[in-house]
């Protein structure tokens, strides 16, 4: 071997330490840590009009013409409603121990507050939470998870009605009453700025609403109703905290926070107006909602461009949003470039409701990572480090969970098992996630001059408070207006049987779940159900 020869090995050598010093560290996972699957119950249940469910939003626009891919719906989904006991053997089998799930309202309060339980409903979601907590699972509850009984939109207009704040308290504290003595982690709402912006600016989910140039609906106003919306939405979920802590959370010992859809986004170029177009980026998706319930008002970053378009808090408003959440929730799949549209020419972003920032896929030509079968995900594991170190700085390190994240496959209903059980590229996704993630919560108790002394990254001491890690998703599922086009699960849902057969990534994740119990000397079947972390007072 010549001298270059030689001084390359020793540099591969070297490259190679330092990478296996920054690998993936189980024990950064701290004791307790929650891993599971995510679901929601539009999306698994089925059983739509089945015991006495209502209708709700969902089911009514799933069956216009056009609204879903292929015609597709909610009818059947996966069919948990009757197979629950046979997907909580799988979970159990893959070691998780914790499930989150979602109450469908309409199921348990057919016509809101405006008629009686459904009994039936309530006996579903009894037995589920039974049998989760039987197999040592948890139970992780969304509340609201995008579907709301269809009365509730005939009647006053949901979210765009004041009146829905109390609707939405007599359904949440329903669900503390019967459920709250078992559920221990309640998350009031999902992705409530996917609710908005696509239900009342976009126009593409229910109500549909939306005006032109953002859409070409039959009713809406684009510029006013989403702020309308999102303040409700906001004190909706005031509404329901201010319930559980005042009649619930000491008796029940559980937690309560929202989930956030939060995209990471980077620069399109490296200069301060694109800076400055990301983080106004991030203030218009994440601290939208995040900021009046942490600080009480709308994030510095839009006030400045809508002004009074956005709604102002009362004082007893701000007072039922003080002490608003004990945790966040993130769901993270993918980060997208932004470019500025205050000092530059866009084709879109060049309105005030769009924050003059326009997302773009791809840099000179080339994507921010690998793409995936959606159109706007892709491959970028550092997005969440970064998502979380950003919840970190803006909300003094409240507690956080990755409620959601997960990897897309393109496919169509009828696609055969064999298809999709080699999923290489998922399980290359999760890994690679999970390792960003570690990254964030990876606390080193070093002196500085070891820092120093240390070769790579890794060894800053960040230390995000993270709390647990979910998988969206457990089952391949219908996926909202790309119906059962689009595959996520571990496990492979033939549609016209609904018999699952697990792929490679579900062996991924049984194992990198036995490696996590391994390196904290927790049995394979010991129960994981603890008492939560001490909620704030």
């Amino acid at each position: 071997m010549g001298l270059v020869g030689f001084l390359v090995l020793i540099i591969q050598i070297h490259l190679f330490s330092v990478w296996a010093s920054c690998e993936i560290d189980y024990t950064s996972f701290p004791p307790g840590f929650l891993f599971g699957t995510a679901a929601s119950a539009y999306q698994y249940e089925g059983a739509f009009l089945t015991d006495g469910k209502g209708p709700s939003n969902w089911d009514v626009f799933s069956h216009i013409p056009g609204r879903i891919v292929n015609g597709d719906n909610g009818d059947f989904a996966v069919d948990e409603y009757h197979r629950y006991q046979e997907d909580i053997e799988l979970m159990h089998s893959l070691g998780v121990n914790t499930y989150r799930f979602s109450i469908s309202w309409a199921r348990v309060l057919p016509r809101g507050k405006f008629g009686g339980i459904n009994p039936a409903g309530i006996k579903y979601y009894n037995k589920l939470i039974d049998a989760l907590v039987k197999k040592g699972i948890q139970p992780f509850v969304t509340i609201n998870h995008y579907d709301i009984p269809q009365e509730i939109e005939n009647r006053y207009g949901s979210w765009l009605s004041p009146l829905i704040r109390l609707d939405f308290g007599h359904f949440a504290e329903l669900c503390f009453r019967e459920f709250g003595d078992r559920v221990k982690y309640w998350a009031t709402l999902n992705e409530p700025n996917i609710v908005v912006r696509f239900g009342y600016m976009s126009g593409s989910y229910p109500p549909a609403h939306c005006s032109v140039p953002y859409g070409n609906c039959t009713d809406g106003d684009s510029d006013f109703e989403p702020y309308m919306a999102s303040h409700n939405v906001i004190l909706s979920h005031a509404t329901a905290v201010d319930i559980y802590r005042r009649k619930y959370q000491e008796k029940q010992g559980g937690s309560i926070g929202i989930v956030i859809c939060s995209y990471w986004f980077e620069p399109l170029k490296d200069t301060p107006v694109d800076r400055i177009a990301a983080q106004r980026a991030l203030a218009f998706e994440s601290a939208w909602f995040l900021d009046p319930i942490v600080f009480g008002d709308y994030p510095p970053e839009m006030r400045q461009i809508l002004g009074s378009r956005l709604p102002r808090f009362s004082k007893e408003e701000r007072r039922k949003l003080q002490n608003g959440l004990d945790f966040i929730g993130i769901n993270h799949y993918t980060s997208l470039y932004v470019k500025d549209c205050l000092f530059s020419e866009c084709t879109y972003g060049m309105s005030s409701i769009e924050g003059f920032y326009s997302m773009i896929l791809e840099r000179e030509g080339i994507p921010i990572g690998e793409p995936t079968a959606m159109t706007t995900f892709y491959v970028y594991p550092q997005g969440m480090e970064k998502i979380v170190m950003y919840m970190k700085e803006r909300y003094n390190n409240l507690p956080m969970f990755i409620t959601e994240n997960g990897y897309a496959q393109g496919s169509t209903p009828k696609a055969k098992a064999e298809e999709f059980v080699d999923d290489a590229e998922r399980v290359k996704y999760l890994g690679s996630y999970l390792e960003s993630l570690a990254n964030a919560i990876r606390s080193l108790s070093l002196s500085l001059s070891q820092q120093r002394d240390l070769p790579c990254a890794c060894v800053r001491m960040k230390g995000a408070n993270v709390k647990g890690y979910m998988v969206w998703s457990l089952l391949d599922n219908f996926e909202w207006l790309n119906g059962y086009n689009m595959r996520f699960g571990l496990y492979h849902v033939d549609f016209s049987t609904f018999k699952r057969t697990p792929k490679l990534s579900a062996d991924w994740y049984k194992g990198f779940i036995q490696n996590y119990k391994k390196h904290h000397n927790i049995s394979y079947t010991q129960s994981l159900i603890k008492k939560p972390y001490a909620a704030s007072k």
